[in-house]
Parts: C-alpha cells; structure tokens; sequence
C-alpha cells in the first residue's frame, strides 16, 4: 500500500449515524407496511432504490409512496419520517475531517444518497459549526447525480477519473464490506469503518493524523 494522499468518506453509517429502525417505525406509522423491505441499511429496493439511482425525482418518490400511506399523509410527513434514518453528525467529525485536509490530505464524499435527504438534512447537518458541505470536501460524488450506487465499481470509477486520483495512494472508508470489495476492485484501498475499535472512524482518522503525507 502506497502512502495515502486522498480519502473517500462514505456519509451514512462513517460520517452520519444511523438508525434505519427509526426510519421503518415512522412509515410504518403512516401506513406504509413495506417500509421493512424496502428500506434496506445498505441499499434501498423499489421506489427508494429509484430515488438514490437518479431515475425517480422526490416529486416521483411522493406520487409513488401516498397511495401506500394512510389518508391525509402529506409529502412532508413522508420526508420527516424517511429522515429518522438520518440521527447525528457529531461536529467532532466535522473538526477530523477539517484536520485531515489541514494536514495535507485530499478528501472526498462518495455516497449513496438521495436528493431529500441531500438537500435538507444533510445539508442542514453540516451547517452546524457554521460552513457548507462543500467546505469540508474537495469533490463530492453522490449516487442520485451519477445514476448509479455502491456496489456497482463505475461509481468509484467516476470519482477517481473526475478528480484525477490514484488509487493506489487513495483511501475508501465505508461501512459495507460489499462496498470495500467493490473499491478494492478497482485499485483503491478500502477500510470497513465499524462502531468501536481501532476501525472506527475516530481511531481512524487518529491514526492517519499521526502519519506524514507525501506531497
């Protein structure tokens, strides 16, 4: 393994804390009996799936989720509920990754994500210590814009050709082993970020702030 340069954070599960229960329970208190099946902690399926693919728009979403709900759910009740998926980013994390890009690494975001919770939660997530996304990372590769999703090796492919990255000096940290075989596939070197222990993200990120970076 050569030195790292650049690192790829996955958002939900790495950066994000999730707790896809919530999630299941709140639809499933608007009537969604599916919510279950189709709310998968590391891939969506159907209607969800569509919206993190690019192919269904929020607006696609709704349409598609109403019928399934109970009468007088509003569009508003459907986002507040698939949001509990979403619980907590620690600004802890948001000073690590700020101190790895002071430290002379590259970091990206490479996610599978969709444009509801992109746009609101997230995006109001990293506003809590007074920046934008945009100002922790140097590219952003999110799966409802590229069509595509992890595990699929293309969406790895896009963000390494975009920003011109090795992947023999890049870093993959994600919480799905299906998406670390799919990033080693393609070259680069991939961790299993876990909750606790030396592969979670605090450990981690300690670890590669102890080391030098080649320039």
């Amino acid at each position: 393994m050569k030195p790292v340069k650049n690192i790829i954070f996955d958002l939900g599960g790495v950066v994000i804390d999730l707790a896809r229960h919530r999630a299941i329970s709140s639809l499933q208190a608007l009537g969604m009996e599916e919510a279950a099946v189709l709310l998968d902690e590391y891939e969506q399926k159907g209607p969800f799936l569509k919206l993190e693919t690019g192919e269904f728009s929020s607006a696609d979403l709704y349409d598609t989720i109403l019928p399934m709900c109970a009468p007088g759910t509003t569009t508003r009740d459907i986002r507040d509920a698939f949001e509990q998926f979403l619980v907590d980013l620690p600004v802890e994390r948001l000073h690590l990754i700020e101190a790895l890009r002071n430290k002379g690494y590259k970091v990206f975001v490479l996610s599978n994500t969709n444009p509801i919770m992109y746009n609101h939660w997230i995006e109001n997530a990293f506003r809590k210590d007074g920046k934008t996304i945009n100002d922790y990372f140097d590219g952003i590769v999110a799966s409802f814009q590229e069509r595509t999703c992890k595990p699929d090796p293309q969406i790895f492919r896009n963000l390494v050709e975009r920003y011109h990255l090795n992947p023999e000096e890049t870093l993959m940290l994600d919480d799905s082993a299906a998406n670390c075989r799919a990033a080693e596939s393609i070259g680069l070197n991939a961790i299993r970020v876990e909750k606790d222990g030396e592969n979670s993200i605090t450990a981690i990120g300690a670890r590669l702030l102890e080391s030098e970076v080649e320039k």
